[in-house]
Order: C-alpha cells, then sequence, then structure tokens
C-alpha cells in the first residue's frame, strides 16, 4: 500500500470538503483546510488539470462575475473513494500499532506489580 503523501492529503481535504459543500469560495475552502489562499488556488487548478472538479460560473448582471462552484466530477468521486481507502488504512495502521504498544506496556506494568490487575493497568494509561 502506497502512503499518502502531502499533496494526497490536500487533495483529499479538497474534494471531501467540495463534496459536502460546492459554493464555497476559495477563501472559504482555504480556511476550512486551514492552507494559505495562494495553495488553495493552486490545488484547485491541480484538481482542474487532473478532471477531479469543474469549475462552474454564474453571472450577475453586467456580466460580472457573481458566484463560482466547484462540482466533483465522476472521475473526482473515484478518487476521494480511493483517498478515504488509503486515509482508513493508515488511521488503522496507526491506531493497531498504538494498541499494541499499550498493551506491551501495560504487559510490562503489570508484571511489575503483583496486586493490581490488567483492567486497572489499562484505565491507568487512559487518565
Amino acid at each position: 500500500m502506497r502512503s499518502m503523501d502531502e499533496q494526497s492529503v490536500d487533495t483529499f481535504k479538497a474534494l471531501r470538503i467540495l463534496s459536502s459543500e460546492d459554493t464555497l469560495s476559495q477563501r472559504d475552502l482555504s480556511n476550512h483546510m486551514a492552507v494559505s489562499l495562494g495553495k488553495t488556488n493552486y490545488l484547485i487548478k491541480a484538481l482542474v488539470r487532473k478532471g477531479f472538479v469543474k469549475i462552474k460560473n454564474f453571472y450577475c448582471r453586467d456580466k460580472k462575475l457573481k458566484k463560482v462552484r466547484y462540482i466533483l466530477t465522476k472521475k473526482g468521486l473515484e478518487e476521494k473513494i480511493r483517498l478515504t481507502y488509503y486515509f482508513l488504512k493508515r488511521k488503522e495502521n496507526e491506531y493497531l500499532e498504538l494498541k499494541r504498544e499499550l498493551e506491551e506496556l501495560a504487559q510490562k506494568q503489570a508484571a511489575g506489580t503483583k496486586n493490581r490487575g490488567k483492567a486497572d493497568v489499562y484505565q491507568a494509561y487512559f487518565l
């Protein structure tokens, strides 16, 4: 399984946010993702270039741009699903590793303490 690099994480975040709310401005998306507006602009251009997102312009009177909508394409939805799988797999692996470490620590603690049960040791780590 390949790991998610920083750009994949940003792509995942953007696709996830845009799939739930397509009327966001770049500034809104930037705030939701906690990245700079310039990085958001770069990311949106990359998503459009890859065919993951389409931009729809809405005009008001006088042909001035009023709103822009970012719409996920079928390819964008497929990429979101693929990245979601890798993200969940990575988090599952992190969880299992932390659980294993906690169990090892609990066993070491339990071996050094005769009167306390395993449940007490687990409880002590979560306090």
